[in-house]
C-alpha cells in the first residue's frame, strides 16, 4: 500500500477493538489501546490560481508514481429537462481529442508512459478524470490536462459528437436497459423528486435527450462548466511539490475565469405520502423489493447517524432486519441497506431480493419486525464501536491508493472546495453514540412518507406489494436493423488552427529522472504439516493481508453433483463448534480483520485483512474455522438457499451466461461444465455428510500455501500459525485434474436465445497457454494492442471509436496453473450483432499480418514503465506471491519477464498469433435476441448457429 506512517496511526487507531473469543477458546485478546490520530487524514496543501482554480497537492513517497485527478464541478444535477446525460456525455467526448494532444492523443501518451489509462466518471455532482503514471511523467500529464481543459472545444465536430452518442446509447443498455434490475434507480429518482428537481433524472439520461445532444450544446456546456473557477487539480503521489507548483502555473495559469459557478443549495426530496409502485422485469430471475426514504445531503450532521443506522439494522450477522428477512423469514439470503448521501440532498434505501415466488408482503413483513426489535432492543455501545471500525477500515483502505486518495479529495472539494472533509467525518464517526443511531430510526421509520418499489419477474404480477400502481419507466427500444446510421468520427475532420497560447504547447514536456523500481523482497518458509509460507515484510501500514490457496477448487467436485467445493467454503464462515456465526464474525469484526472464502476452478482461497498488532488473534480463528467447523443444519439450509438463489441470478446476466454456455461446450461431463455453485437440483442435494467427505478429502495441508504481505515477519507469521499446523494434518489428496480443453474441429456459433434483448454479449474463445508456460508472458505482451491495452487497442478502437457498437471491448490470455485459455469479448448493440462478430473476428485473424514495428514499440514503452505500478498495494504483492506459489513461477519471475520483453519481436508475435488466434477453430457465444439475430450470424461462414437450450 502507499499510505505515508502518518496514515498507518490512524489505521492503527480506527481498528484496535478487542476481540471476543468464546467460552474457553484461547483467541489472544485484541489490544483496545488507541492512538493519537494526526491532523488529518489526508496531509494536503490546497491553494487557488488567481484565475480561480483550486489546486490540492498530496505529496506520498511510498512508491514511484503519481495520480493526477481534474474535477469538473458539474454533474447531471447542472443539466435541465430535455437535455439528460449531458454531463455524462461531455465527460466521454473530453477524452478523444484537444489541439495539442491530437485525435486519441491522451490515450496514447498514457499507454507510452506506462500510465494506467486515462478513466473518468460522472456523477449527479461532478465529473472527476484521472491518470496515474509513473512519476517521471507527472509533467506531461499536467500538460495533457491542461490542453483539454483550455484547447479541446475547436476540435469537436459533429461526427464525433454523433459516434460518441452511440457510444454512451451502447453504454446505457449494458448498465441499465439489458440487466436485471436496471430500471430501479430512474424509477426511485423520479419518483422521490418533482420534475424540476436536478436529481429527479439519471446522470446517463434517456435514450431520446442522448439522441437530441448537438454540437452547439456541447460548446454551451463546455463555456459554462469547463472553466478554471468550477475546477478543481488533484495530485497525489511522489513528486516535488515547488517544481509542481511552477508546472501548475505554466499549464493553466493563463486560462480565463468563467461566470461564477456557486455550490448548489440544498434540497430535499419531497414526498408527502409513502408510494407503492411495482413493475415486471423481463430481465429479473427473481422478485425484489425496495424502500427508499428521504435523506439529507452529504455532510450534513445526521448523515454519519443515518449511515451507520443502516449498516446496524442491515448487516449480518446480528442485523435485526437481516435476522428477520433471512433467520427468521427465510425470505431472502441477505439485505442491503446504506444512505446515498450527494451534494443537494440524500436518500435511505433497503433493498431485498426475495428467493423464488415469494411474496414482497411477507419481505415487507419481515422489514417491519426487524425495525420494531431494533426499536425495542437498541443497538449496544460493543456493536456500535464494531460499526464505527469498519467505516474507518474501509477509509484506510481507499487512502492506500494515490488514486483513491485523489478521488476522496475531488469528493471532498466538490462538496465544499476543501479537501478534508473526510476528517470531519472521522470525527462525526468517533462522537457517534447508540442514541444518535436510535434517533435516526425515528427518521426511517415505515410510518414515515417512503417509497415502495417492487421489481417482479415476468408473468409473476401477484407478487409485487398489494396496492402497489404501476411505475413509469422509459420505452422500451425496439431492435430495427439499420435504425442507426453509420457513424465516422473522422468526417469534416480538419487541421484545427491552434488557439493563441504563452507558452508553446504543441511540444510535449521531456520525462523526468526513470522511476528506480524494486522487486519486493520474499521471504519463503514451511510449517511443519507441510504447508507452504511465503510472504513480503512491508512496514508501510500496520496492516497485513493474507491468502491460503487450497488446490482443487471446483476441480475436486462430483460432475453428478457438482456444488460441494463452493458450499463447503461457505459453511467454513458460518461458524465453528464453539462459536455460532455470529460470534464468529463478530469476533473477526472486533480484531479489525475481514475474511472470505472463495472457490475458482483450480482452488479454494481463504482471503482476508487485519491489524498487523492482532495477526495471531486472526490466525487463531482461521485455525478454528478449518480444524473445528461448526456443520449446523440450519446454517447449510441458508447456505443452500443463498446459493440456489445467486445461480438463478447469474442466469440473468448477459456475460454470465456467455460464460456457462462456453464451459458447457468446452468441459462437457466435466465438474467445470456447470456454475462454481452447482445447479439448483444438486445443491438440494448436497448434505452435511458429503461436504464433510468433500472437505476431509480434499483440503490438505500438503496442497495449500500461506502467504501474507505487511507489517509481519517470517518468525510472526510462523509463530501465528503454530497451531494450525499441529491440529490440521492428513494424507496428500489425488491430482486434481486441469482445466485445459481441446480446440473444436471447426469454429461453432452458439446462440442463447434472450428475446427482447438491446444487446448481444459475443464471447470468442480458444486454448491458451497455462501461467507458467513460456508462451503466456508473450501471447500478454502480444495482447496488448489486441485488446489488453484499453485505448490503445485495436478493438477498441475499431469496435467502439470507429463504429460506436460498443462500450467496452477486450480480449485476455487467461492462463491458469493446469491450462489457459485465450477469449474475446464485446457486449454490442443488437442490431449490430453480426457486423460486430465479423469486425470481432476479422480483427482476431488478421492481427499478426497487420502487428506494425509501431506496435512493437508502444507494447515495450508502456508494459516496461508501467511495472513502476506493479506493487503499490499489499493486494498487488500478495499477487506476485500467488503467481510463484500456485503457478509454479520462479521466485526471480519478474526479471525473466522483463527480459523476455526486451527481446519481444515481431515474428514472436506473429507466431502467438498463428498459434492461438486460429479463428477457424474456436467457440463464439452469443447471448441475445434470437429472433432477430440468430440467422443473421450465419453469413460469418461457419455453417448453422446452434441454439442452446435455456438453462432451468
Amino acid at each position: 500500500m502507499t499510505t505515508s506512517p502518518v496514515h498507518a496511526t490512524l489505521i492503527a487507531a480506527a481498528l484496535t477493538l478487542a476481540a471476543l473469543p468464546a467460552a474457553g477458546q484461547s483467541v489472544p485478546p485484541a489490544s483496545a489501546t488507541r492512538a493519537a490520530a494526526p491532523a488529518s487524514l489526508i496531509p494536503a496543501e490546497a491553494y487557488t490560481l488567481p484565475n480561480g482554480m483550486r489546486v490540492v497537492l498530496n505529496v506520498d513517497r511510498s512508491d514511484p508514481v503519481v495520480a493526477v485527478a481534474l474535477v469538473a464541478h458539474v454533474g447531471s444535477a447542472r443539466e435541465v429537462p430535455g437535455r439528460t446525460g449531458f454531463a455524462h456525455l461531455f465527460e466521454h467526448l473530453f477524452f478523444l481529442n484537444s489541439e495539442n494532444l491530437g485525435p486519441g492523443g491522451l490515450d496514447k501518451l498514457s499507454a507510452r508512459v506506462g500510465g494506467e489509462g486515462a478513466n473518468g466518471y460522472t456523477n449527479m455532482d461532478h465529473t472527476v478524470y484521472l491518470q496515474t503514471v509513473p512519476n517521471d511523467a507527472l509533467e506531461k500529464m499536467l500538460w495533457a490536462e491542461a490542453d483539454k481543459l483550455g484547447f479541446f472545444i475547436n476540435t469537436v465536430t459533429p461526427a464525433v459528437v454523433a459516434k460518441e452518442i452511440e457510444v454512451v446509447k451502447n453504454e446505457k443498455r449494458q448498465r441499465v436497459d439489458n440487466v436485471p434490475y436496471g430500471q430501479v434507480l430512474p424509477i426511485v429518482q423520479s419518483a422521490l423528486f418533482a420534475p424540476d428537481h436536478p436529481y429527479s433524472w439519471t446522470t446517463i439520461g434517456s435514450l431520446a435527450d442522448l439522441s437530441a445532444a448537438s454540437l452547439e450544446g456541447v460548446r454551451s456546456f463546455y463555456r459554462r462548466w469547463y472553466v478554471p473557477n468550477n475546477v478543481t487539480l488533484v495530485i497525489s503521489g511522489d513528486f516535488d511539490p515547488a517544481q509542481t507548483r511552477q508546472w501548475v502555473e505554466r499549464y493553466f495559469g493563463e486560462f480565463k475565469a468563467g461566470q461564477p459557478a456557486p455550490i448548489p443549495t440544498p434540497r430535499p426530496a419531497s414526498l408527502s405520502e409513502t408510494r407503492r409502485l411495482s413493475y415486471v422485469d423481463k430481465f429479473a430471475p427473481l422478485p425484489q423489493l425496495t424502500l427508499v426514504w428521504p435523506a439529507t445531503q452529504k455532510g450534513a450532521p445526521e448523515t454519519v447517524a443515518d449511515e451507520l443506522l443502516f449498516a446496524a439494522l442491515t448487516e449480518g450477522p446480528d442485523g435485526p432486519v437481516y435476522q428477520a428477512v433471512v433467520e427468521d423469514a427465510k425470505v431472502s439470503d441477505g439485505v442491503d441497506g446504506f444512505v446515498w448521501d450527494n451534494q443537494i440532498t440524500g436518500l435511505g434505501l433497503m433493498q431485498i431480493r426475495a428467493f423464488e415466488n415469494v411474496p414482497l408482503d411477507t419481505v415487507r413483513a419481515a422489514v417491519s419486525a426487524g425495525m420494531a426489535r431494533f426499536r425495542r432492543e437498541g443497538i449496544s455501545a460493543e456493536k456500535l464501536e464494531r460499526l464505527k471500525a469498519s467505516r474507518e477500515a474501509a477509509l484506510y483502505q481507499q487512502v492506500g491508493s494515490v488514486i483513491g486518495k485523489v478521488q476522496m479529495i475531488a469528493d471532498s472539494e466538490t462538496q465544499s472546495r476543501r479537501p478534508d472533509l473526510v476528517d470531519t467525518y472521522l470525527k462525526q464517526l468517533k462522537a457517534l453514540t447508540p442514541a444518535d443511531v436510535m434517533a435516526a430510526l425515528d427518521r426511517f421509520d415505515l410510518a414515515r412518507p417512503h417509497l415502495e418499489l417492487s421489481v417482479l419477474p415476468k408473468g409473476q404480477d401477484a407478487l409485487a406489494l398489494s396496492g402497489s400502481q404501476p411505475a413509469k419507466v422509459e420505452a422500451e427500444e425496439a431492435i430495427v436493423q439499420g435504425a442507426e446510421a453509420a457513424v465516422d468520427q473522422t468526417a469534416g475532420r480538419t487541421q484545427v488552427p491552434r488557439t493563441p497560447s504563452r507558452i508553446d504547447r504543441t511540444v510535449e514536456p521531456p520525462a523526468g529522472p526513470t522511476p528506480q523500481v524494486k522487486t519486493p523482497a520474499i521471504w519463503k518458509g514451511a510449517l511443519p504439516n507441510g504447508t507452504g509460507l511465503t510472504g513480503i515484510e512491508d512496514h508501510e501500514l500496520p496492516v497485513v493481508a493474507f491468502q491460503i490457496a487450497i488446490d482443487g477448487g471446483q476441480l475436486r467436485d462430483d460432475p453428478a453433483r457438482p456444488g460441494a467445493a463452493s458450499l463447503v467454503a461457505d459453511m467454513l464462515v458460518r461458524g465453528t463448534q464453539t462459536r455460532t456465526r455470529e460470534q464468529f464474525q463478530n469476533a473477526l469484526k472486533g480484531l479489525g480483520a475481514s475474511l472470505s472464502v472463495d472457490v475458482g476452478q483450480e482452488r479454494t482461497l481463504i482471503s482476508g485483512t487485519t491489524l498487523a498488532r492482532n495477526f495471531g488473534a486472526t490466525a487463531a480463528l482461521i485455525t478454528e474455522m478449518l480444524t473445528e467447523p461448526r456443520w449446523d443444519p440450519e446454517e447449510l439450509a441458508l447456505a443452500k438457499s443463498a446459493a440456489i438463489a445467486g445461480i438463478q441470478a447469474s442466469r440473468a446476466e448477459p456475460e454470465e451466461v456467455a460464460e456457462l454456455v462456453m464451459r458447457r461446450a468446452l468441459y462437457k461431463g466435466s465438474a467445470l461444465a456447470n456454475d462454481v455453485r452447482g445447479t439448483p437440483e444438486s445443491v438440494t442435494a448436497l448434505s452435511l455428510d458429503d461436504l464433510k467427505r468433500f472437505m476431509a478429502s480434499t483440503y490438505a495441508p500438503q496442497a495449500a500455501r500461506i502467504r501474507v504481505a505487511g507489517a509481519i515477519s517470517e518468525a510472526e507469521v510462523a509463530k501465528a500459525f503454530a497451531p494450525l499446523a499441529a491440529r490440521w494434518t492428513g494424507p496428500a489428496p489425488t491430482p486434481m485434474g486441469s482445466i485445459a480443453f481441446s480446440e473444436p474441429a471447426r469454429t461453432q456459433i452458439l446462440f442463447y436465445d434472450v428475446p427482447g434483448a438491446k444487446q448481444s454479449a459475443l464471447l470468442f474463445v480458444r486454448p491458451g497457454p497455462a501461467r507458467g508456460s513460456g508462451d503466456w508472458f508473450k501471447g500478454y505482451a502480444a495482447n496488448f494492442i489486441l485488446g489488453g491495452g484499453g485505448f490503445a487497442s485495436r478493438l477498441t478502437q475499431e469496435l467502439r471509436e470507429g463504429k460506436g457498437y460498443t462500450y467496452a471491448a477486450d480480449s485476455r490470455f487467461a492462463g491458469g496453473t493446469t491450462g489457459g485459455r485465450f477469449e474475446m469479448t464485446a457486449p454490442v448493440r443488437a442490431n449490430v450483432t453480426l457486423e460486430s462478430a465479423t469486425l470481432m473476428r476479422d480483427i482476431m485473424r488478421d492481427f499478426g499480418t497487420t502487428y506494425t514495428q509501431a506496435d512493437l514499440d508502444l507494447t515495450k514503452g508502456s508494459l516496461i514503465k508501467a511495472r513502476a505500478r506493479a506493487f503499490e498495494t499489499l493486494r498487488a504483492k500478495l499477487g506476485l506471491l500467488a503467481r510463484i506459489g500456485d503457478d509454479g513461477l520462479p521466485a526471480d519471475y519478474i526479471a525473466r519477464e522483463n527480459a523476455t520483453l526486451s527481446t519481444l519481436d515481431r515474428a514472436t508475435v506473429q507466431q502467438v498469433a498463428r498459434t492461438y488466434l486460429n479463428t477457424d477453430r474456436m467457440i463464439l457465444v452469443v447471448v441475445g435476441d434470437a429472433a432477430t439475430q440468430a440467422k443473421r450470424l450465419e453469413a460469418l461462414g461457419y455453417g448453422p448457429v446452434q441454439m442452446v437450450e435455456p438453462f432451468r
